[in-house]
């Protein structure tokens, strides 16, 4: 008798099967509750769904107000689903069959999933209900290092993602709003590879927004005109069956660099390679946040905007002021992925360092954003040229050339492997190969293959 096919989540046409075998744990006993269906404040209109991040790891479950169970030594899990009342039937579709699926099992220990995400702060609930108290607790399964399976949907997403990159670069002109360019990345992740959620609020800085590294937020909510000779960088990313991406492109909107773009351009792309190349399991990651901070001011003081010694400048965390942000974070179910301070590992204070979001040795399996960037933030350089022990580094008649430049961020992730990395994000990067790419409209440019091994 032939066994009974593995199920998929599957939505159709080109997108991705991910079988349910994604799933499985390593040992341990877990209860979880999954995500809660909310509404907007005070009204009955549901928000847009997305299932817990541990629940989904779990259980693959995509419907809300879930409750699971997993005795992995048996390998049996219990689907804990809402008993739903008979109008939902009329309003919402009909009853899935698995909802009226209840098991109730004894078990000697109960795992409570609970403990501190330590990039955000924010804690993951434990699962609750009546009579759960009593239950043994733990810390959450580790999520840091991807499985086969796991890659396998890390490098959809970056695939999907990547050329719906491209089709922006090739659509946008001046005259356009940004969140038209918004709209395009949205429209075809959802219609190309079944993407109803980007993995965060899409960044649509062009001009001087490109240097305000959270733009696109409900205060600034991607609504200005591109002018001709700015600068975009547009970090967007499409999720798929709760596994994210992360991509940033940085091009002029007019399909040109200027001498000054390059110049910042091509000192983010030296950076952004140099780290890479010198990735692989063991560097500290703090280590490669440093080397990122030293070849911006190595190239900065080439273009004439900082002089003296780049080994002072790096005593008084100079790199901060042009890059005030971490290298990169963990990717995975979170765009922001759980793992990167555990316990012992205590974050560096220092500008710069103290918004890295992971503090460990690289490892294989890990899935990583690098994303260096040079921003010319008039807050952050008005402080440094305040402040001695940094302006005597900074050539102020140069920056002013620079004043409402905006920024310059490369974005990639990355997957690491036993002697260096997997590069997932694949889009124009060199000027050549983006003003080559923006300036011919009918050909299809792949500067570099998805998931090239570096």
């Amino acid at each position: 008798m032939a066994a009974a096919p593995q199920p998929v989540y599957w939505l159709g046409n080109d997108t991705l099967r991910v079988s349910a075998a994604l799933f499985a744990l390593p040992k341990s006993v877990v209860v979880l509750q999954g995500g809660e269906q909310k509404q907007r404040y005070c009204t009955d209109t549901d928000l847009l769904f997305r299932q817990e991040s541990f629940f989904h790891w779990s259980f693959g479950v995509t419907e809300p107000d879930c409750y699971g169970a997993i005795e992995v030594d048996s390998g049996k899990s219990i689907l804990f689903v809402p008993k739903l009342p008979e109008s939902y039937a009329t309003w919402m579709g009909e009853f899935l069959s698995f909802f009226f699926y209840c098991n109730v099992v004894t078990f000697v220990f109960l795992f409570l999933q609970r403990g501190q995400n330590t990039d955000s702060g924010s804690i993951c609930h434990e699962a609750s209900f009546e009579g759960i108290s009593g239950c043994f607790s733990v810390r959450p399964c580790s999520r840091l290092l991807k499985t086969d399976m796991e890659l396998e949907v890390l490098r959809y997403t970056n695939r999907i993602s990547s050329e719906a990159h491209k089709v922006v670069m090739k659509q946008v002109k001046p005259g356009n709003r940004e969140y038209e360019m918004e709209s395009l990345f949205q429209h075809y992740c959802y219609t190309k590879g079944g993407m109803r959620h980007t993995s965060y609020t899409c960044i649509c800085g062009t001009g001087n927004n490109s240097s305000v590294l959270h733009y696109g937020h409900a205060g600034a909510p991607n609504d200005k005109v591109i002018n001709d000779g700015d600068m975009c960088l547009f970090d967007m990313g499409g999720e798929y069956y709760c596994y994210s991406s992360d991509i940033t492109c940085s091009f002029p909107a007019n399909g040109k660099f200027t001498a000054n773009q390059r110049a910042i351009y091509e000192a983010v792309l030296k950076s952004s390679r140099t780290v890479m190349t010198a990735i692989k399991p063991g560097v500290k990651w703090t280590d490669m946040h440093r080397l990122a901070d030293r070849v911006h001011l190595e190239e900065l003081l080439k273009i004439g905007i900082v002089k003296g010694s780049v080994d002072d400048m790096m005593k008084v965390h100079l790199g901060s002021v042009f890059m005030p942000h971490g290298l990169g974070h963990l990717l995975g179910i979170d765009v922001h992925d759980v793992g990167g301070y555990p316990e012992g590992t205590e974050r560096i204070p220092e500008p710069g360092l103290r918004s890295l979001r992971m503090g460990r040795l690289v490892q294989e399996r890990m899935v990583l954003t690098v994303e260096p960037g040079i921003y010319f933030i008039n807050h952050l350089l008005d402080k440094a040229l305040a402040d001695p022990t940094q302006s005597c580094f900074i050539n102020s008649q140069v920056l002013a050339r620079f004043r409402g430049f905006g920024g310059v961020r490369i974005e990639d992730d990355i997957a690491v492997t036993g002697t260096g990395v997997e590069l997932l994000t694949c889009v124009p990067r060199t000027v050549e190969e983006i003003e080559a790419f923006m300036a011919d409209s009918d050909k299809t440019f792949s500067p570099v293959v998805c998931s090239e091994k570096l």
